[in-house]
């Protein structure tokens, strides 16, 4: 009898065992088949939060093909991911903020070694400010001849040791009309300016094989634009840097949480998901998503580091 409990205990937790390995696979990497969004960085600008900061990877069938800002730490989890640089349709900022933005020349010196041929398309929002610049003059003052990293300076030309060419480009920060200039034979890409008070910032959509995704950023939503362009989205990747009792500055700067759900209904997204978490917010997750709900009923997802989710 004693030996039947030990092999029974025995067996249960094996099975216990093997089966949250399968929840953690399920949760932290991608399927081989569909679209798929991984968290490369789910934080805030912290030391603190035991995150990365902002960065989202969009794959599809295997293949990593948009990568949304590059937040520090988010590097680190490209590799992680197991993704190919080589694969990258293009690299595109909700805004240049050192949060969204600082790990782009660890990205370029890490590919130098690999196979990458053709060139890589960045897009930023534009600025008319000198205090914001816009992407190309941003990477300009990042690896330009007289930048901060110089060395990297050929990478925006056909000679790259790298072996590709870095192509930026400035994409509208204001006024209302949607851009849509960019696109392959697999997906789409499309930005609108959208509200920020400390610095220029758009959403991005990305439709790929039939699915699409919007990457906010950080936003106010005072010009209440972002709905409409978010219309039917399958995942809307928002912002989630303050909680429902926040006033003053930081409400010129983020959306509250009740203004998520809000949105989320207007756009009838399929899903939510709450990257650039804060110490602010942590902890109060149940007040968040109650302030939610009053408005959206549909899934809720707190964003982790290395989560992967299908489509």
């Amino acid at each position: 009898m004693k030996n039947y409990l030990k092999n029974f205990t025995f067996l249960t937790l094996s099975l216990f065992l093997l089966a949250y390995d399968r929840i953690a696979l399920s949760n932290e990497y991608c399927g081989d088949k569909g679209v798929w969004i991984q968290i490369l960085g789910a934080g805030g600008s912290e030391l603190d939060d035991k995150q990365a900061s902002s960065s989202y990877l969009i794959w599809l069938n295997n293949q990593a093909k948009v990568l949304i800002d590059t937040g520090p730490g988010s590097s680190v989890a490209f590799d992680k991911s197991g993704a190919n640089f080589e694969d990258l349709e293009a690299i595109a900022y909700t805004q240049l903020r050192a949060d969204h933005s600082s790990d782009l020349p660890a990205f370029i010196i890490g590919s130098y070694d690999l196979a990458r041929t053709r060139p890589l398309p960045i897009f930023g929002p534009s600025s008319s400010s000198t205090q914001f610049p816009g992407l190309t003059i941003f990477i300009e003052r990042l690896i330009g001849p007289n930048g901060a990293f110089p060395k990297l300076a050929d990478s925006l030309t056909f000679k790259s040791a790298s072996g590709y060419k870095i192509r930026p480009r400035d994409v509208p920060s204001a006024g209302n009309r949607v851009w849509a200039r960019f696109g392959t034979q697999e997906l789409r890409l499309s930005s609108i300016p959208v509200s920020n008070s400390e610095s220029p910032t758009i959403a991005w959509r990305v439709d790929v094989a039939g699915y699409s995704l919007v990457f906010t950023g950080d936003f106010n939503n005072q010009k209440n634009q972002v709905a409409r362009f978010a219309k039917n989205v399958d995942a809307f990747v928002v912002t989630h840097a303050i909680p429902e009792i926040s006033r003053g500055k930081l409400r010129d700067t983020y959306v509250l949480p009740s203004q998520i759900g809000r949105i989320a209904k207007q756009a009838n997204a399929r899903m939510v998901i709450l990257g650039h978490r804060t110490n602010r917010t942590k902890g109060r997750e149940s007040q968040s998503r109650q302030s939610i709900e009053k408005h959206y009923q549909e899934d809720i997802i707190f964003a982790d580091d290395m989560e992967c989710w299908g489509l």
